[in-house]
């Protein structure tokens, strides 16, 4: 294995020899380089002032929150900070000519984000304008120049962002802090080697998009001793859409599987529009988000619904597990150290299903749910034959609702059986009161939601009301 990280940084090659697997992008951009444009706002990825344009070996071109993002993972890519673009990028022209920038801390952020929007070619309209800047806050003024600038500089050709040089070699080094802390960095390229890492390093964190473990360094002040890598192994690397559903390689990011699960259910289209921000799901994955055990994990609810299943694979033993099986108690998952997720199985509904993926947060977008909900109900001559409910952000897991179920089926399709598994759900949940929601409001919330997804599937005035009222609220 090579001990050195290799990248371009605004088209320059660049080699760093065994960097401190903590060291941040940013931090690194802005201390070692002395590239000060790219900001340091949060250190969580929340307010996007350090975001940066990025080209995978691949070839995708996405935009990071540098903040969270370690300096091994940009190995073979290549960046460009806002110093790269030079002052004549459209972006930058544009926002000078539509009065875009005040006090101008958030406005590189701002910039790099609407640079890799057009270098991908992104829409020009408004909601796309407004989407790809959903992940930069600006305290000093309301959008409408910098959503005008998007639009002008967007209209003009694509800018291109070239290609870096990857090795085909596999990345890994040990490193040794002056307080001699020993540290590990580990980018495999098959899953058989990393397979046999994980059983070397069985206490090692298993890194993908960094958007949760970002967090637990730049937050938490943790010293984490070993990673590995999984987003270089191109087995993992892959959407395969079956006979009966969807299956997505661990290292699929929310952003390559968007169109792949809107294509399974319009109703994912919409949900993972709310999902973090533009800069999350160009590095967070959908198979992180399951791993990761969190009981307000977004996407789990709806996966538990539709009845997804996972591969785990421990050496040359493989496992199939059903998700909810996955999610043992609050931070235990049904997971060996030493044992790894390689992909998860997304059934399609079922003919004639009704589902609905749901989620309440503060904010439309870039938020943590305070509730998340799946919701598959089938039913035949009117009568409920089959209900799975599942809910996040209600216990110590994402977990399906037995007493709500059992209320629902066999029983007609109506208001008052929604009502009587409504109050079936106060039996299944007795949730906690934090900072994002009372107990009280989550309860509520899980129980109306129910309600909404009745009647929105139920015809009638009513529910067409409701749902022209949700199209507006949801722009």
């Amino acid at each position: 294995m090579r001990d050195t990280v290799r990248f371009t940084l605004n088209g320059m090659a660049v080699e760093v020899v065994r960097p401190d697997p903590q060291l941040t992008v940013l931090d690194w951009l802005r201390d070692h380089r002395r590239l000060t444009g790219t900001k340091e706002g949060c250190a969580e990825g929340d307010c996007g002032a350090c975001t940066i344009a990025i080209r995978d070996p691949g070839g995708g071109v996405r935009a990071i929150n540098s903040c969270i993002q370690f300096l091994p993972m940009v190995d073979g890519c290549a960046l460009v900070t806002v110093e790269g673009l030079g002052g004549a990028d459209p972006v930058q022209t544009a926002m000078v000519a539509e009065h875009g920038s005040q006090c101008g801390f958030c406005t590189p952020g701002i910039v790099m984000a609407l640079h890799a929007h057009h270098a991908r070619g992104g829409s020009t309209d408004a909601t796309g304008i407004s989407d790809a800047l959903a992940g930069n806050l600006c305290r000093c003024t309301g959008y409408g120049p910098i959503i005008r600038a998007g639009q002008k500089a967007c209209a003009t050709p694509v800018p291109k962002i070239a290609a870096a040089g990857v090795d085909a070699d596999p990345l890994g080094y040990d490193y040794t802090p002056a307080d001699g802390r020993a540290a590990r960095f580990f980018a495999p390229v098959t899953l058989d080697e990393l397979a046999r890492l994980c059983a070397k390093y069985p206490d090692a964190v298993i890194l993908a998009g960094a958007t949760d473990v970002g967090l637990w360094v730049t937050k938490q002040g943790r010293r984490i001793e070993t990673f590995i890598s999984v987003m270089r192994v191109a087995e993992l690397q892959w959407i395969s859409a079956t006979g009966t559903g969807l299956e997505l390689g661990a290292a699929v990011r929310y952003a390559d599987a968007h169109e792949a699960l809107a294509r399974l259910h319009p109703s994912f289209n919409g949900y993972i529009r709310r999902l973090g921000a533009v800069q999350v799901r160009d590095g967070g994955t959908v198979v992180g988000n399951i791993a990761n055990g969190s009981p307000i994990g977004d996407m789990p609810p709806a996966l538990i619904a539709l009845g997804a299943t996972i591969r785990l694979r421990k050496g040359k033993a493989e496992r199939t597990l059903p998700l909810e099986k996955f999610f043992i108690d609050y931070g235990k998952q049904d997971r060996a150290a030493d044992e790894i997720i390689t992909h998860v199985s997304i059934p399609a509904p079922p003919r004639g299903a009704l589902f609905a993926a749901e989620k309440i947060s503060k904010r439309f977008e870039q938020d943590i749910s305070a509730v998340s909900a799946g919701f598959l109900v089938r039913a035949e001559r009117g009568i409920v034959v089959e209900a799975r409910v599942a809910y996040g952000g209600m216990a110590g897991v994402p977990k399906r609702t037995a007493a709500a179920e059992a209320a629902l089926t066999g029983k007609p399709w109506t208001e008052a059986s929604v009502r009587g598994a409504m109050i079936a759900l106060a039996s299944d949940f007795k949730p906690l009161s934090d900072w994002r929601a009372s107990g009280a409001y989550r309860l509520e919330s899980a129980q109306n939601l129910l309600l909404r997804f009745f009647l929105e599937n139920s015809g009638g005035a009513f529910a067409t009301r409701v749902l022209d009222l949700a199209s507006v609220a949801h722009g």
